[in-house]
């Protein structure tokens, strides 16, 4: 392949691609962060930002199934377009209930309800649209820039929604809005980008899945993983590792009462992560790995799980951000061998389901850490949490080698007999 990923962002379907997921990443980065910093100026409580994690997890975890069936048999372009839609108009409707304040804790949670449902299928949609757009030998490439946007504007999402939220009051006397309700605003806008990005994508057609609906073919993309070692390994491995060592429902409280940075130290915080992720992406377009899958992915989750407990004993600002961000960029790692492993290992017929059913480890891993984390911030202190997090995270690490062997010996990413299936490797 050739080393120089610039040609991508010559073809103008990834370019709206890689568009729309900058866009509607950082919309939905500058939602999380004003949602969680509304959530703990109206509670106080560790526990209620837990609870955004999982009114959004709850949803998204019900969903996943019928979403990946849904998309295999659908247009997944128009499915992506709806998905956008809805992001929309619930930052539509954050902005108003916030100008008029009516927005409590109740209505954050259901809000944050209504965000689950959707992204049970905007994820699996985008995953299984991309390998539609690019050729087989471009998608391990396309992954890792694609992940460029989605880093980039982690980065910029947080930062600009925690400045937005810390403007000047008498600037925002002058606008007749609050800091919440300029970061929702913004973020509609954002969405309303990707929305017009999507509409503009070309796919190549592809095989859409033909069974009747039936739970044998609802189920189908769990079992395909869980006949699949390598596959299983990989995606469970983020599941609980991130599970346990994620620490973004905590952010809150270590910006406002330990590192004391206010909500534009926030952003940063929420932002951090991503600098690292979006430099590792970078070097990943460009040196994408090749030779030992395996234990590039076990060490990369083992390097997250040790920079978890330097974040959570750290009282120093400047060293809560380097952890933070050498944490995105072991994530950004295995993030990337696994999807690639998921997307060259697929079917076109059975992408949107086995995206839904990565979507879901995704989400627990994210979702459901944020409300492991503020569960146990409650009990133990924030300290306590992101610590015994992150170990947790290293004994994942070391029980996965003897869980999976097979992964922990993994070689070449892309093996020799997948190079003739242009539409993805035999089921």
């Amino acid at each position: 392949m050739n080393s120089d990923a610039s040609p991508l962002l010559r073809q103008p379907d990834f370019l709206r691609f890689w568009c729309m997921r900058m866009a509607g990443t950082a919309a939905g980065q500058m939602t999380m962060v004003a949602l969680g910093w509304q959530m703990y100026e109206l509670t106080g409580s560790a526990w209620d930002l837990g609870l955004v994690g999982l009114a959004q997890f709850v949803p998204a975890l019900l969903l996943a199934l019928p979403a990946g069936h849904t998309i295999d048999r659908s247009d997944r372009q128009r499915v992506l377009a709806i998905a956008t839609a809805v992001q929309m108009a619930v930052a539509i409707a954050l902005a108003a209930a916030t100008h008029q304040q009516v927005l409590g804790r109740n209505g954050v949670l259901l809000l944050s309800v209504v965000l689950g449902a959707v992204r049970a299928f905007h994820m699996p949609a985008s995953q299984a649209l991309l390998p539609q757009l690019v050729s087989f030998v471009q998608l391990p490439r396309a992954l890792a820039l694609s992940a460029t946007a989605l880093q980039g504007a982690v980065i910029a999402g947080p930062a600009l929604g925690g400045l937005l939220y810390a403007v000047r009051p008498d600037v925002l006397v002058a606008l007749r809005a609050t800091g919440a309700v300029l970061v929702y605003g913004v973020s509609a806008l954002c969405f309303a980008g990707a929305w017009l990005a999507v509409a503009g994508l070309r796919p190549r057609p592809v095989q859409r899945a033909k069974e009747s609906a039936s739970l044998r073919s609802l189920f189908a993309g769990l079992a395909f993983i869980a006949q699949r070692k390598v596959m299983l390994g990989a995606v469970s491995l983020d599941l609980f590792a991130v599970l346990l060592g994620g620490a973004t429902a905590l952010l809150p409280i270590f910006a406002k009462d330990i590192l004391q940075v206010g909500p534009a130290g926030l952003g940063l915080l929420r932002g951090a992560p991503a600098v690292g992720a979006l430099l590792m992406s970078l070097a990943l377009a460009r040196w994408p790995v090749q030779r030992r899958t395996g234990a590039w992915l076990l060490g990369a989750v083992g390097v997250y799980g040790l920079t978890m407990v330097v974040f959570g004993l750290s009282t120093a600002f400047w060293l809560s951000l380097v952890a933070l961000a050498v944490s995105g960029a072991a994530d950004m790692i295995s993030v990337v061998i696994r999807q690639t492993l998921v997307q060259l290992e697929t079917p076109d017929e059975m992408r949107g389901r086995v995206s839904a059913v990565n979507s879901v480890f995704i989400g627990a891993s994210n979702q459901l850490g944020e409300f492991e984390s503020g569960a146990i911030a409650a009990w133990l202190g924030p300290v306590a949490s992101a610590v015994s997090g992150g170990i947790g995270t290293l004994l994942v690490v070391v029980s996965w080698m003897r869980l999976f062997p097979a992964l922990a010996q993994r070689d070449r990413l892309v093996r020799a007999d997948d190079a003739s299936h242009p539409g993805g490797t035999k089921a």
